[in-house]
């Protein structure tokens, strides 16, 4: 049984002497990948130990490169990764709004590694995935994980309960469990303003939601705000678009052309008089997110 979130008498600061005993534990099973966990389930478990050369640890937030691709010799990339087991996986996890446990080992590319053996260092979410060359000029997929506090930390400790109830019965019958998946909504001037332009019509699917209290649609940035990627927060960096195609925009179910012709699904994108795309941004968007390969 694959548990997410923290485990019965596992405690933050935990050591561990090798990764026999973090397996035998439960708190990481697998005992030779960095990755454990299911591409139709989620991640449970990372180790994060210098293995891979574009991993970025800054503490609380870790830039984490997927698996695949690396001479074990030398740890130096050699193919291209792709978006397949534990690397999807990972975007499950960052889909569902699963909490992974993460485990750093020792080495020397990180201050907040352990001196020596393993260290269960709590619960992160992981608030994003893209693809991109690394240091050795091969595509690795990235996953930014946020440490998980507070409020956050008791969802997810409810949803292991949910899970365990769901996990513990005996008929297996379909059992609808709830979840929560959180999305950072930026509702500024010019988000309020390019909805107005589309009169809160999607760009994709031309639909217009109504609610009880007016229309609802949501803008999207085209190239991501914040870091690693920095986009801007610009009329030329935003789209207006329906939740359902937010979301898979966001998460590469789909993308846009120079020519506006839609990729991955079919249409074009819907332009009004005045709203200037910059390029670049769907250049960007088409390099870091959409994967044809898994088409």
């Amino acid at each position: 049984m694959r548990i997410f979130g923290e485990l019965p008498g596992l405690y933050e600061g935990d050591s561990f002497r090798n990764r026999l005993e973090l397996s035998q534990s439960g708190v990481h099973k697998p005992t030779q990948a960095g990755i454990s966990g299911g591409q139709n389930e989620g991640a449970d478990s990372i180790i994060v130990s210098g293995g891979y050369e574009d991993d970025e640890d800054y503490g609380d937030i870790i830039i984490y490169t997927g698996h695949g691709g690396r001479d074990l010799s030398t740890g130096k990339q050699v193919t291209n990764q792709e978006l397949v087991r534990g690397n999807l996986a990972l975007a499950e996890s960052c889909k569902n709004g699963l909490p992974v446990r993460v485990i750093r080992g020792a080495h020397r590319k990180s201050n907040f590694a352990p001196e020596d053996n393993y260290r269960y260092d709590g619960l992160f979410r992981v608030e994003d995935y893209w693809k991109e060359k690394g240091k050795s000029n091969f595509i690795v997929w990235r996953f930014r994980l946020r440490k998980i506090e507070g409020e956050l930390k008791k969802q997810s400790n409810v949803l292991q309960e949910e899970q365990a109830e769901y996990n513990s019965k005996e008929d297996k019958q379909t059992k609808r469990i709830e979840t929560r998946v959180q999305r950072i909504v930026r509702d500024t001037i010019l988000s309020k303003k390019i909805k107005e332009k589309y009169k809160y019509t999607c760009q994709v699917c031309d639909t217009q939601i109504e609610t009880s209290s007016g229309y609802y649609a949501e803008a999207a940035h085209i190239k991501p705000l914040g870091a690693p990627h920095n986009g801007p927060d610009s009329e030329d960096n935003l789209l207006c678009l329906c939740p359902n195609h937010h979301v898979m925009f966001d998460y590469g179910g789909f993308g846009i052309l120079k020519n506006f012709e839609l990729i991955g699904i079919e249409g074009k994108l819907k332009i009004m008089k005045g709203h200037l795309i910059n390029k670049d941004y769907l250049r960007y968007h088409l390099e870091h997110f959409y994967d044809e390969k898994n088409r």
